[in-house]
C-alpha cells in the first residue's frame, strides 16, 4: 500500500486506465465509447510524464555559469506529444464514423444497430 501513495501519479494513471476500459467494454453508446478511449490515452499520457520525471533534476536546457546536477529525460514527453496528436485524429475519425453510423441507422447504440443489420 505504501509503494501505491509514494507513486501516486502511477497508481491514478492505473485507475483512469481501467475507468477507460471498463468505459469501452460495458457501454453501447458508440460516444460513450469514444470518451473512453480517450479517457485510456489520457491515462497512458499521465504515466508516460510520471515515469520520465525525476525529483531534483532539471529540464535540459543548458544556461550560463549554471552547475550540471542532472535532467530529466525528454523523450517521454516527446512521445506524450506524439501521442497527443494521433489521439486527436483518432477521435475525430471515430467521431466522423460516429456520425455517418447515425446518418445511416439512426441511433448510436449497437444493440439497435446489430438489431437493425438484422432486419
Amino acid at each position: 500500500m505504501e509503494r501505491l501513495m509514494t507513486n501516486y501519479f502511477e497508481t491514478g494513471a492505473m485507475i483512469l486506465f481501467g475507468i477507460g476500459f471498463v468505459m469501452l467494454l460495458l457501454h453501447n453508446n458508440l460516444i460513450k465509447k469514444i470518451i473512453g478511449m480517450n479517457i485510456m490515452d489520457t491515462s497512458i499520457f499521465l504515466f508516460f510524464v510520471a515515469k520520465g520525471y525525476i525529483v531534483g533534476k532539471e529540464a535540459p536546457i543548458i544556461r550560463q555559469g549554471h552547475k550540471i546536477i542532472g535532467y530529466v529525460d525528454p523523450i517521454p514527453t516527446a512521445l506524450v506529444l506524439t501521442g497527443i496528436v494521433v489521439a486527436v485524429s483518432i477521435t475525430a475519425f471515430a467521431l466522423s464514423l460516429t456520425i455517418r453510423i447515425y446518418e445511416e441507422y439512426g441511433t448510436i447504440e449497437l444493440d439497435e444497430i446489430m438489431k437493425k443489420r438484422g432486419d
